[in-house]
């Protein structure tokens, strides 16, 4: 990390700076700042997947158990942003934790998963998401495959947390709400070993918090929704949380619909942005679109379409001329690192980017 540090200083020292530059090189979590991680633990969950314990800025307003956040990091010169839910809940120590499975050529959870190192630091967004338990809740029944486990674990080990040495205090439990609560968590993945948070699971059922039915495809086939009523008969009394893949939440709606029943999903569907040189600026507001070439500024853009821009020294140093990116890539002109926007992933408000300083690297879309 010192080696980083040393080249960013470098890096620095040649670029037109102003104080939130060296105050992001010493204190990058500092309240004010742009909000950002640092990673303080990888743990090794499977042979794809990985837990990453991270410390927030000083600016993080928490979390509901089920929510998730959004997580930029770049790769190859390129940051790229994933939602992930948060696999715990509040903690003690103020850390927050992920959880990821490396999908196949999945860049970003290869990445998180195999390359990141205690250390690093990582962009962040506020904890969002509707996926989390009701007040009033008794009778449960959690559908999970694959990672779709993580926000349920992250619920779980709020009501019943669980240590090296067992689900801490269950046999004393005093709240009510917690002795009241009756959970059927039916847990899917392509084999037993493949399987994430399996000890928790586990350890939660034998001391009675949970009733886990554990399905794996190499032994019982793919789950069929159709099945579930065999698995868990009281399942007409129960609220459904499910979360996993696509196919699975989409057969357990039709499912669920036609019996009737609640039901209440999480899923991720992750929209890649790949850069190029130039593309169509869209420029929400004001109604202009313009074809913009890999070397023009935003700013430049926008301008020749008359639309009405902030500017001040047009050369990176003021500040004045930032915006909000909606959606696609931008390029910086001076070091040539991707800013990338993605719709429904990156937060709704856009990330803010330098207009003077930055030209269209595929299509984008800018909230002016």
């Amino acid at each position: 990390m010192a080696t980083s540090t040393l080249r960013r200083f470098a890096e620095l020292a040649v670029t037109p700076l102003v104080p939130d530059d060296y105050l992001d090189l010493f204190s990058p979590l500092r309240r004010g700042a742009a909000l950002r991680g640092r990673v303080v633990q990888v743990i090794p969950e499977t042979r794809d997947a990985a837990t990453l314990v991270i410390r927030p800025g000083a600016d993080w307003a928490g979390h509901v158990p089920g929510q998730y956040v959004r997580v930029g990091i770049d790769v190859d010169g390129v940051r790229q942003w994933r939602a992930y839910s948060l696999t715990h809940g509040p903690r003690p120590d103020g850390y927050i934790s992920i959880t990821v499975k490396a999908v196949p050529d999945g860049v970003v959870s290869h990445h998180l998963v195999h390359d990141t190192e205690r250390g690093t630091l990582v962009h962040l967004e506020q904890a969002t998401g509707d996926f989390v338990l009701p007040a009033d809740a008794h009778k449960l029944l959690f559908v999970t495959a694959g990672s779709g486990v993580t926000p349920v674990i992250g619920m779980l080990r709020n009501l019943f947390p669980v240590t090296d040495e067992g689900v801490l205090g269950f046999d004393t439990l005093n709240h009510r709400a917690t002795r009241d609560l009756d959970i059927v968590v039916v847990h899917v993945a392509p084999s037993e070993p493949d399987s994430i948070f399996l000890s928790d699971l586990k350890a939660l059922d034998a001391a009675g918090a949970i009733n886990l039915v554990a399905r794996y495809d190499d032994q019982h086939g793919l789950l069929d929704v159709a099945d579930l009523s065999t698995l868990v008969p009281d399942i007409a009394d129960r609220i459904t949380y499910a979360c996993g893949p696509g196919g699975l939440l989409d057969a357990l709606e039709t499912h669920h619909a036609a019996a009737g029943l609640p039901l209440y999903t999480e899923q991720f569907r992750a929209t890649v942005v790949v850069a190029g040189e130039g593309g169509t600026v869209t420029f929400g507001r004001s109604g202009a679109v313009v074809e913009a070439d890999g070397s023009t500024p935003i700013l430049e853009a926008g301008e020749g379409a008359g639309v009405l821009m902030r500017s001040g020294c047009r050369m990176g140093v003021c500040f004045s001329c930032v915006s909000p990116l909606l959606n696609g890539a931008v390029r910086d002109l001076r070091s040539g690192d991707i800013t990338t926007a993605v719709a429904g992933e990156t937060d709704p408000g856009g990330v803010l980017v330098q207009t003077c300083i930055n030209a269209a690297a595929g299509p984008c879309t800018f909230d002016l």
